[in-house]
């Protein structure tokens, strides 16, 4: 299933929700360590796709005539930088968790990242007849155990024009609901060339626009029971909702144009784990947990971009580059009409 998403861009998302898979395990340690954790293993996986399904909102910074349509086929892969692949986990910051070997504090995979080998901990319960227990637990990989170092998104993207140096845009990636994964997201932008306001806009050289976009991304998992902790209806839920603000610069020649963007991104990712989660020692000791908890995670950040865009009649093609926190390339094939 996740090699046919990867074909269609949008595997990151699908990998990162069923990396999560024995999160659920760990609320055998309590929910604080359980959310103390899942805190730091989700952020970069977050803040990658808040950060991937903001690119390609532009290919010009010259607005098309009046009344224009544009439909744009995009894709792009922002590159996971190796700090972004794990985490330091102090065991000295959880209530009933302790390192395999004692050790203190080890660096640990986040859901970009892969622990190779395995890391075990040992989880301490109190047995209401047996007193404390300890029992093994392997920490969750990510989507590094299946060689991926890129976060691939594409999407169909349309622009409509309706006054002069005005966009409307829209993007759109339909939701895949595929074993046991559902997964989509859909954005709405506005685009105006500032230039287009001066009186001598047709010999003006270049082209100054302004960019505001909002993203939403939607996706869930339903999972099935962990090792240690039975339950019904166990999901995990992720969104993400996002505000671009760009302002770019461009060429205005007839066939190849050259374009840059400074840009800023905010915006604000939560994770619902959800269900119910039985904690049993399977004989006298059980314990049900509903909806456990969530994760929020702000994001945000500057970027820069570089492009080209080269028309040919009702057809263009673009390519450009954005320098970020996670740097990304992006190509775009774009139909005016």
């Amino acid at each position: 299933m996740k090699k046919v998403l990867l074909l269609i861009g949008f595997s990151i998302a699908v990998s990162t929700l069923k990396a999560q898979e024995n999160i659920n395990d760990l609320l055998t340690a309590g929910i604080n360590d359980a959310k103390r954790f899942s805190t730091d293993y989700l952020a970069p996986g977050s803040e990658g796709l808040a950060f991937g399904i903001n690119n390609g909102w532009f290919n010009n910074a010259k607005a098309p005539k009046k009344y224009g349509f544009e439909i744009s086929l995009v894709g792009n892969v922002s590159f996971i930088k190796d700090e972004k692949k794990s985490f330091q986990m102090n065991v000295a910051d959880y209530e009933n968790i302790r390192f395999e070997d004692n050790s203190s504090s080890k660096m640990v995979a986040t859901a970009l990242g892969h622990n190779d080998p395995d890391i075990t901990i040992f989880i301490t319960y109190d047995d209401p007849l047996f007193g404390n227990q300890e029992v093994p637990l392997t920490l969750p990989t990510g989507i590094g155990s299946e060689n991926i170092d890129l976060i691939p998104t594409a999407f169909l993207q349309a622009s409509f024009s309706p006054f002069n140096g005005t966009q409307l845009k829209a993007r759109f990636f339909p939701k895949v609901d595929t074993d046991d994964v559902k997964v989509g997201f859909y954005g709405l932008g506005i685009q105006q060339e500032f230039t287009s306001w001066l009186p001598a806009d047709k010999v003006f050289p270049v082209a100054i626009s302004g960019l505001v976009a909002y993203t939403h991304l939607n996706g869930s998992y339903n999972f099935t029971d962990g090792e240690y902790v039975e339950g019904e209806n166990q999901q995990i839920d992720t969104e993400i909702n996002t505000m671009l603000f760009e302002l770019m610069v461009g060429t205005k020649l007839p066939v190849i144009n050259f374009y840059g963007g400074l840009g800023y991104m905010t915006g604000k990712s939560k994770t619902d784990l959800l269900g119910t989660y039985r904690i049993t020692d399977g004989l006298l000791f059980s314990q049900d947990i509903v909806d456990p908890f969530s994760v929020e995670q702000d994001v945000s950040g500057v970027r820069g971009t570089v492009g080209a865009n080269l028309k040919l009649g009702f057809f263009s093609l673009n390519a450009d580059y954005t320098l970020a926190e996670f740097d990304s390339a992006s190509v775009g094939l774009n139909f005016s009409f």
